[in-house]
């Protein structure tokens, strides 16, 4: 009951809460669901609901009386429905992340993923009745964190980002791109930048529910326009082709006399991801001996990151989206502090660093 009285009185009265504290809206039509995060997140110190709402429409309304840090929105109710209603929510609140609660079917895949290359910075499957346990509770509140900035491994921030001190190493034979929370946006953006007769093998491991992954793949494929795969045993990696990790293992590549291949791996690795950036960036390290562009965008953890060290060691290059576009600068943030990258920027201009890195053997 403390609970609910915190959480009404906010709502009321516009009280001033600490930086520190994390400012959450509620976008779903289901009071249930409402009911059961406003319980998990009003439970903890650093964080608190300034509104709820039933409605679209009505969220819009409540982002003209409250600031808010993150937006939790249910894609699926009546009335305006989420995708009409996020970027309206984006341009109202231009400062907010927005976490998409989806559900487990074909269309939330495909809503989900529609939502994320619009700009929503990440996604929560909404569990089936008896799903909200303390697993759901903790990923919940742990991404709602690390959207603010407040998840342990983002912070402290130690200090800008050094200037690009590496310069461009081996001529790139192949590109490959890690992403995780805010990555489905910019690679969108940086796919449809790469002109359509460039034609290098692309590489990418995404962080997603492997039954967003399909879906994903075909986005990928329309941005890109060229063919898109999803990695398996003795997929051939070729020029103008596309190949993706699929959700279920990590993406490895190995060499078959003149030919690339992909293959999986299903080990634990240190981030905890699956699928993850790491062996992906370390195998083609080794396979292409540091032909390799390799392309660290938003995310959060630490994810790509000795993966590569493998590719700058092995004579490669690292390119990473700059802090300040990223909607969790994690994945990128060790590489740039560190001055290894090859250049820093938002992700169409890294598109356009790496299109001048490779020269004119990459054109069709």
């Amino acid at each position: 009951m403390v609970t609910a009285l915190r959480s009404t009185a906010a709502i009321k009265t516009g009280e001033n809460f600490s930086p520190a504290t994390v400012r959450v809206m509620l976008v779903d039509d289901s009071l249930t669901v409402r009911t059961v995060f406003s319980r998990m997140i009003e439970r903890e110190n650093d964080m608190t609901i300034v509104a709820s709402a039933s409605t679209a429409e009505r969220g819009l309304q409540e982002l003209e009386n409250h600031r808010v840090d993150v937006i939790l929105l249910d894609l699926e109710m009546p009335g305006m429905g989420g995708i009409e209603a996020l970027p309206k929510l984006l341009k109202a609140a231009p400062g907010t992340k927005v976490l998409v609660i989806s559900s487990l079917t074909a269309a939330g895949a495909e809503h989900t993923v529609e939502a994320l290359r619009m700009g929503a910075a990440d996604t929560m499957l909404k569990p089936l009745p008896g799903g909200f346990n303390d697993d759901y509770r903790e990923q919940l509140l742990g991404k709602i964190r690390a959207l603010k900035g407040f998840a342990p491994y983002e912070q402290p921030k130690r200090a800008e980002p050094r200037p690009a001190q590496r310069r461009a190493g081996k001529k790139p034979q192949v590109l490959a791109i890690g992403a995780s929370t805010g990555g489905i946006h910019a690679l969108n953006l940086f796919l449809r930048r790469i002109p359509k007769n460039f034609d290098l093998p692309i590489l990418i491991t995404q962080h997603l529910p492997a039954s967003f992954i399909p879906v994903f793949a075909k986005q990928m494929e329309m941005a890109a326009g060229r063919e898109a795969v999803l990695a398996d045993e003795d997929v051939e990696i070729t020029r103008g082709r596309i190949v993706i990790a699929p959700g279920h293992g990590h993406m490895v590549i190995r060499r078959k006399g003149s030919r690339y291949v992909t293959g999986l791996a299903y080990n634990q690795v240190k981030s905890g991801c699956t699928p993850s950036v790491d062996p992906m960036f370390e195998t083609l390290a080794e396979a292409y001996e540091g032909k390799v562009a390799g392309i660290l965008l938003s995310g959060m953890g630490r994810d790509g990151t000795e993966g590569a060290d493998a590719i700058i060691n092995a004579g490669g290059s690292i390119y990473t989206q700059s802090a300040d576009t990223c909607a969790v600068w994690g994945m990128p943030r060790d590489i740039t502090e560190r001055g290894l990258a090859t250049a820093v920027a938002p992700p169409a201009e890294l598109a356009d660093k790496v299109i001048a890195s490779v020269g004119a053997d990459a054109w069709r």
